[in-house]
């Protein structure tokens, strides 16, 4: 971590000093200044992007198994490395409690594994000839620099997820680290050192930094992660320039509870689904619908295990960090204002926790009698508050739970198998998770519809996002065809001959 306290970019395989605008790092658990964080100026991020470009024209050709070795080299250097101080530091940035932070890094290296070898399986498909004697076939090319832009709450493996499957497909990086998240994700960097050089960039910086990485002619695809808004914003600018991108902009997920659901299992799921790291991650469930026959049961046993939660400082015994500002507590309390205003009922939770004056720590929440008017229901709260709402059916609750602009995830506990699969088939998002939430996987797609975004990570379609398909046709000897110009006089009607298809 030393060696990248100072105002820095990563630049494979070398830290550089920044030029630009500076600002502090503080720990949201004690306010106290970790460490400065520099941009890049303007023309320092051009010559970066230079740099960049010319290395990925050579990692465009480099053949597929000696690529793939170096991404399994960056994955086997990660699973040799202590990643003690990289946690800590991602807990001292945003207040994740630390075995989080720590699980955090675990799971990046397999995914490095996962679209080396993906890429070497996946080169292309062959057609049927359409004329005898024709290879024809279908390859892929990279797109040429993809831009990376992460949010805090998760500042290394969501930045990971589209960087691996864009090296694998060919493409120069430039990550844009979150303000809050740049020292640890910095400090991370040294991983891609055995990369070609220049290859892999890593700038810190605010929106000026992203908005000119997105803008520029000197890069080719987008991968953003952060708000619906500013995600719609660059999903219209990258639009404008003819850039792909994926989109991913937040969520607020709704969980249903059956009358064949199994009470304590669904409590503890959703008590995890709710209130993991402080609720501030995309697919936290902020909306439980549950049928009347269960309801108080369900709410008693959420309340029950909501209360053996510990509020702390991520480095102690503490399953609720801070939230990462002090704006970001202060909009989730105005949430809550605003429902008590419109006569919710707070059932636990909802203020500053006594035990913690300082630092930006706010109470699990539990909200009730919600009405669909509500602020607090119908907008991503990325806070430890959740609204529980009685319904008469597990119709209704289908319906309430697709009453969103947002399309994330959508969870539901029951053992009654044909209402899993109806729920699969008919709530309205990227990804759904029966009676095991906020699980991923590597191999399978993640992303949402809606305001929730455009385009995946992970998977198939993952690795899709970064190429583009390239159609070849090939005859291995040149000779002329019979369609070639100039046509026979008796291919055109007026001359007397017949209509040629």
């Amino acid at each position: 971590m030393s060696d990248v306290l100072a105002p820095c970019y990563y630049l494979a395989p070398d830290y550089h000093p920044t030029e630009g605008s500076e600002q502090m790092a503080v720990d949201p658990a004690t306010l106290e200044n970790i460490g400065p964080v520099g941009a890049p100026s303007e023309a320092q991020l051009d010559r970066i992007l230079e740099r960049v470009n010319a290395a990925q024209k050579t990692w465009a050709k480099m053949d597929c198994k000696t690529r793939a070795g170096l991404l399994h080299g960056i994955a086997d250097a990660m699973e040799r490395a202590d990643m003690t101080d990289i946690a800590i530091t991602m807990t001292r940035e945003i207040g994740k409690p630390y075995p989080e932070a720590i699980g955090e890094i675990a799971n990046i290296a397999p995914v490095f594994r996962y679209f080396a070898e993906m890429a070497r399986d996946d080169a292309g498909k062959i057609a049927g000839t359409m004329q005898p004697g024709s290879f024809q076939y279908q390859t892929y090319a990279p797109y040429g620099v993809s831009v990376h832009i992460v949010p805090y709450n998760f500042p290394l493996i969501l930045g990971c997820w589209t960087i691996a499957a864009s090296l694998a497909a060919g493409n120069g990086i430039v990550l844009k680290a979150a303000p809050a998240g740049s020292l640890c994700t910095l400090a991370f960097m040294k991983f891609f050192d055995g990369l070609p050089a220049d290859l892999v960039a890593c700038v810190a910086g605010g929106p000026e930094v992203g908005k000119h990485l997105v803008s520029c002619d000197k890069t080719h695809a987008i991968a953003f992660t952060g708000s619906a808004e500013v995600g719609r914003l660059v999903a219209i600018e990258a639009a404008s320039r003819m850039k792909p991108f994926v989109i991913e902009g937040g969520g607020n997920d709704p969980m249903i509870v059956t009358s064949n659901a199994d009470i304590a299992v669904a409590a503890a799921g959703a008590v995890t689904a709710v209130y993991l790291q402080s609720g501030q991650v995309c697919t936290s469930t902020e909306r439980i619908y549950v049928d009347d026959a269960v309801h108080d049961e369900f709410v008693a046993a959420f309340i029950e295990r909501t209360r053996q939660l510990r509020v702390g400082n991520g480095l102690g015994v503490a399953e609720i960090g801070p939230l990462v500002s002090e704006a970001a507590r202060a909009k989730v309390l105005d949430w809550i204002d605003r429902a008590k205003s419109k006569d919710a009922t707070i059932a636990l939770g909802g203020g500053i926790p006594a035990a913690h004056p300082t630092g930006w720590f706010l109470e699990p929440t539990v909200v009730t009698d919600v009405t669909p008017d509500m602020g607090i229901l119908n907008e991503e709260i990325f806070g430890p508050v959740v609204s529980i709402v009685r319904t008469s059916s597990f119709e209704e609750a289908l319906t309430l739970a697709n009453d969103s602009v947002y399309g994330l995830g959508a969870c539901i506990f029951t053992n009654d198998l044909a209402e899993a699969h109806e729920a699969v088939d008919r709530l309205e998002a990227g990804m759904v998770w029966v009676n095991n939430p906020l699980v991923d996987n590597d191999a399978l797609p993640f992303g949402g519809i809606k305001s929730s975004g455009m385009g995946r990570a992970l998977g198939r379609t993952g690795l899709e996002a970064f190429r583009q398909p390239k159609m070849v046709i090939l005859d291995p000897v040149a000779k002329e065809a019979d369609w070639w110009y100039p046509y026979p006089d008796d291919w055109f009607l007026n001359a007397g001959g017949r209509k040629h298809v």
